[in-house]
């Protein structure tokens, strides 16, 4: 046939080609490398990476498609009198049982709709409660960071009490295991270091756990959610406009303050402090998640929320290099939107991490303006009485506080998270929408690529040899998009009949040697095999992680694609070769299918599920795997939030309408309806399913 001599002659001509080596076997990337920001080209440009961005950040989080919003249940009690101002007790369930508590600032006589804000605390331990001492006041006082004795023991009261006079609503809530938080420990929420054996279960598992994380269930994605419901709560209340809403906070909170800028078009204004950089990205277990930044950062999510207005600062942390790296990004990207002046920059780097009184009336000025209260800027702030501890407190008698640091709740919690995103999504899987508006924009981002943007791929030919009715080039294809190499092996029948068949299994490329492959040369077909990556050598038992000691598969998995992603990335490396290399004017080859063995079927039905059409057949054997199974976040087949989405199945149900080939499931997954052309369940022993397959490929 026409195509034999005319793609071979092009595999034999492509000599090699020099090549960096594969960027994924250097170290993992870890949270205080450098994530620098490249503004788009164009707003057409910007719009399909903002959407991505914002849908990889509700994947991380455990919020695609968004928890079912239960009633909030508020208790508002204790209100106290102030001049100007009135503070109360807040405590409301963001799910049922799961308590947020904090403190609602308003002004004592608001006119009409006023301006609500959300303020978000950081690493201030007891933030809410806690007053500093005389000798740390007059120390910030001493070098201009604070104004006042009485008001400058409280960074948070202030910010509160200057808002409400401004005729703000001001909502201040504790995160996680703070002041009033109770139910879930500090130690879960920022000191974890080591996983427990108890909550390391594929059934009512705990925080941190495989499960957990294969599940998108993190305390990054709790605080979130306590953020959604807290801007819930704040439009509750009918003196709010809901057209003038902000959040603020510094450090952990300026974190919380750019995602939910980010994720939540309700917020109309943002200013997070002492978080934006292209450093350091959160050094918390309670700041990361996996999949949250692999190929992002603080600077993009800040740049979710242009052209709205939005200010950040600097101090001698990890920010003080943000004028020079990261905020003239942050300009072009707004002036590209024509908002370049609603981006500010307060330049505080003489200033230790902080959200000082310098800071504060920075934020109260840019409030002023931008929400036209109509008062003289820069707004400077008044001093006041702080509360104690006691008058702030949510808990008393009549307001009994939940079971503090209890592990049967935390297993429920997570448990209603798991109970509920089933709910919503089994029946997504009904229709061929639900498939592709739920499930394929969470693969993409679970596996970080999707076929469109594969790369450009080219092939190296490194030897040669005639083996008689067989031709058999030994090479790599180059991915030059992404600096990744994928070696290869292809067997030609010198009797070409257009057909191209990947065959794959757990030893790589010298999988290619199964009797089975000569059945398919025997045919006409030419055979590919290939080293997916770390594969070739001794069998891989645990995947790289970070050099970061405490076992928190976000401090990996939130900045690096999992190996098992990588290899899908390999898998559709290898489809865009065959279905975009040219040879003269023939597409090569006319047929593409994709045979996987071991632990690289569940790989092919990742990639399948991503490829679509351009793989006509795909053959699988599942072995039964499920990702909800493992046990070990090094193990080479774990994938954060694989399993949130249906699992294994819900991979399968995406590869519908296209002919599929299934063996190693016991019965056909639910989830699969009656989706698929053509499927195949085979259950026999192992060298008659790929029989079974190939007889299946070469119809």
């Amino acid at each position: 046939m026409k195509y034999a001599p005319l793609l071979i002659a092009f595999l034999l001509s492509s000599t090699a080609i020099t090549h960096a080596e594969d960027i994924r076997l250097q170290a993992p990337k870890e949270l205080n490398g450098y994530f620098p920001f490249s503004p788009p080209s164009s707003l057409h440009e910007w719009d399909t990476r903002k959407d991505y961005v914002r849908r990889q950040i509700l994947v991380a989080e455990g919020l695609w498609p968004m928890p079912t919003k239960t009633p909030l249940n508020p208790v508002i009690h204790g209100k106290i009198e102030r001049d100007g101002y009135t503070v109360e007790k807040v405590y409301f369930e963001s799910t049922p049982g799961f308590f947020v508590t904090g403190s609602l600032y308003r002004p004592k006589n608001p006119k009409g709709k006023v301006p609500g804000v959300l303020f978000a605390h950081g690493h201030w331990q007891d933030a809410r409660l806690t007053l500093a001492t005389d000798e740390k006041v007059r120390q910030e006082i001493a070098i201009g960071a604070e104004r006042f004795e009485k008001g400058g023991r409280s960074i948070f009261q202030s910010l509160c009490v200057q808002l409400a006079r401004m005729g703000c609503v001001v909502w201040q809530w504790d995160m996680l295991s703070d002041s009033d938080s109770v139910q879930i420990p500090r130690e879960i929420v920022h000191t974890f270091a080591k996983q427990r054996p108890e909550m390391n279960t594929t059934e009512n598992w705990g925080l941190y756990s495989p499960q957990a994380e294969a599940h998108a269930q993190s305390i990054m994605g709790l605080q979130t959610w306590n953020a959604v419901r807290s801007l819930d709560f704040l439009l509750s209340l009918p003196e709010v406009d809901p057209e003038r809403t902000a959040i603020t906070g510094a450090s952990g909170g300026g974190t919380q303050t750019m995602l939910l800028a980010a994720i939540d078009d309700r917020i109309k204004l943002s200013f997070p402090c002492v978080m934006v950089s292209t450093a350091m990205q959160g050094g918390c277990t309670c700041e990361n998640a996996s999949l949250l930044r692999v190929n992002t950062g603080n600077i993009e999510f800040a740049g979710l929320f242009a052209p709205k207005p939005q200010g950040m600062n600097t101090a001698n942390d990890w920010t003080k290099e943000l004028s020079s790296k990261g905020f003239p990004e942050l300009q072009k990207l707004y002036e590209i939107q024509g908002a370049k002046d609603k981006v500010f920059l307060l330049r505080g780097e003489h200033f230790l991490h902080n959200y000082n009184g310098v800071t504060r009336s920075a934020f109260y000025t840019f409030v002023n303006n931008h929400f036209k209260l109509g008062l003289h800027s820069p707004v400077i702030e008044q001093d006041y009485e702080p509360l104690t501890r006691e008058q702030l407190t949510v808990w008393d008698e009549k307001h009994p506080a939940p079971k503090a640091g209890d592990p049967a709740f935390e297993r429920a919690l997570l448990k209603w998270f798991t109970d509920d995103s089933n709910h919503q999504l089994l029946p997504s899987t009904a229709t061929s929408a639900g498939l592709q508006n739920v499930l394929r924009p969470a693969l993409e981002v679970i596996i970080g690529r999707s076929y469109e943007n594969a790369g450009e791929v080219e092939w190296s030919l490194k030897e040669k040899k005639d083996l008689g009715d067989t031709l058999e080039m030994t090479g790599s294809l180059l991915n030059k998009t992404h600096n990744e190499e994928v070696s290869a092996v292809w067997l030609f029948p010198k009797t070409w009949n257009g057909r191209a068949i990947v065959w794959l299994d757990d030893t790589g490329k010298s999988a290619v040697q199964h009797p089975e492959v000569k059945r398919l040369l025997k045919s006409g077909a030419a055979v590919l095999g290939v080293d997916l990556l770390r594969q070739g050598g001794e069998p891989l038992t645990q995947a790289p992680i970070s050099k970061n000691p405490r076992e928190f598969a976000g401090f990996t998995h939130g900045y690096n694609h999992a190996l098992f992603a990588q290899r899908t990335h390999d898998v559709l490396t290898i489809v865009r070769f065959l279905r975009t290399t040219k040879v003269g004017n023939h597409p090569s080859p006319s047929m593409v299918s994709v045979a996987a063995w071991g632990k690289t079927g569940p790989i092919l039905a990742a990639a399948r599920a991503l490829a679509g059409e351009a793989v006509d057949r795909a053959a699988l054997d599942t072995e039964g795997f499920r990702f909800g199974q493992i046990l070990d976040y090094r193990n080479p087949m774990f994938l954060p939030a694989a399993a949130k989405y249906l699992d294994l199945p819900g991979m399968l149900a995406l590869n519908a309408p296209h002919s599929l080939w299934i063996a190693g499931e016991t019965n056909k997954p639910a989830v699969l309806g009656a989706k698929f052309n053509e499927i195949v369940s085979f259950s026999g022993e192992q060298k008659n399913k790929q029989s079974a397959a190939v007889d299946w490929l070469l119809k």
